[in-house]
């Protein structure tokens, strides 16, 4: 029993996350200089209160995500998880030094939607926009799956369509910009390399003989 439990305890690990969101929530406001991003192309986006579902299955999808690597590829998990945490840091400090805000719409109707949408606008006020910590988290999820045999093909095939209709998501429900998308796109594509050039340094290092053997 001990043993089983001993196996679980790297889970603990992802307590990280809803710690490090403490520093979202202290910088969530728009004290001081607030900038915008947004672009002729963002504009001409609308709002489409349904995206408003895929948005929020986002906090299913990441943390299920992040069980099913502790579970079929430890090493995947280790590697994604102090991904996440880093860009999640990188991201706060970001949003401490160029503070943004995207503009929302005037909600007219009325319907389940319409309350979803609401629910996240009162619990998630409109700065810590760029980057986006939602595409981010979401791109990495592609990263993360790409490159293992754990996988099969049509698991990273739902996991790409998850991910790219959340991200797709924080645009219609006016939650972020394109230049918002990009700058975690970027950020993780950057993170992601490090991080895996990392880890596999890291295991090339213990498997390495020494002379005398």
């Amino acid at each position: 029993m001990r043993r089983k439990l001993h196996a679980y305890l790297p889970l603990l690990w992802l307590l990280a996350i809803p710690a490090l969101n403490i520093f979202y929530v202290r910088l969530n406001h728009g004290g001081g200089q607030v900038n915008s991003l947004v672009t002729d192309i963002d504009r001409q986006i609308p709002f489409v209160p349904i995206f408003i579902i895929p948005y929020i299955f986002w906090y299913v999808f990441i943390t299920g995500m992040l069980l099913l690597h502790f579970f079929k590829n430890k090493k995947g998990f280790a590697q994604t998880l102090v991904t996440l945490c880093t860009g999640l840091v990188a991201c706060y400090m970001i949003y401490l030094q160029f503070q943004t805000t995207v503009p929302r719409p005037q909600i007219g109707s009325s319907g389940l939607l319409i309350q979803l949408v609401e629910w996240v606008y009162r619990h998630d006020q409109p700065f810590n926009c760029f980057p986006s910590i939602h595409v981010f988290t979401s791109y990495l999820m592609i990263k993360s799956v790409q490159e293992h045999a754990a996988f099969s093909r049509k698991f990273k095939a739902a996991v790409y369509f998850s991910s790219w209709l959340i991200i797709c998501s924080t645009f219609f429900v006016k939650q972020h910009v394109l230049l918002d998308a990009a700058g975690a796109i970027a950020l993780a594509e950057i993170l992601h390399f490090a991080g895996r050039t990392l880890f596999n340094g890291k295991v090339l290092t213990l498997h390495k003989r020494s002379p005398s053997e």
